[in-house]
């Protein structure tokens, strides 16, 4: 550990001779000051982890290291008055923002519950499924794809950037 942290202590001396660089401690990457975040209380004014560590450090904090407890505070958090009050204004936004999508989801919906159109398990694993419109304007057509799947669909969509929804 001491090595290390003598050893960043010298490349952020012999390397940042100017103020528009900075070694992050972690990786021990050469970076400009645009890769650090702000941090009011360090002396240059930005943190001492580049930005891509420190999105890894927090990635591994909630899915790892402290995922109980960091799901039992989002629990929490989650029921706190002003939580509840925007998580509402977000989906009557979305709500005006995509009527036709909407429109679908409750039509399959009360078609599920009418006995029209029966869920089935999912495409690609068999897991219990949810429902992907790939085309709105046929609210009744959809593909079953559980959750896992269905992200992994909207990303790959995201990734791509194509028309197939």
């Amino acid at each position: 550990m001491t090595y290390l942290l003598t050893r960043w202590r010298m490349i952020t001396t012999l390397k940042t001779s100017q103020n528009t660089e900075k070694v992050c401690f972690k990786c021990l990457e050469l970076k400009p000051l645009s890769e650090f975040y702000k941090h009011a209380k360090m002396k240059d004014g930005t943190l001492n982890k580049c930005k891509s560590c420190t999105k890894l450090d927090v990635y591994n904090h909630r899915h790892f290291t402290h995922r109980d407890s960091v799901l039992a505070y989002d629990r929490v958090r989650a029921k706190q008055p002003n939580r509840i009050a925007q998580s509402k204004r977000i989906h009557e936004r979305w709500k005006k923002k995509h009527p036709e999508r909407r429109k679908a989801h409750i039509l399959l919906g009360n078609a599920v519950r009418s006995g029209k159109v029966f869920k089935l398990p999912c495409q690609e694993c068999g897991e219990e499924a949810e429902a992907h419109h790939p085309d709105y304007s046929r609210p009744l057509s959809v593909v079953w794809l559980c959750p896992v799947h269905h992200r992994q669909l909207h990303a790959n969509h995201e990734k791509q950037n194509s028309t197939i929804f």
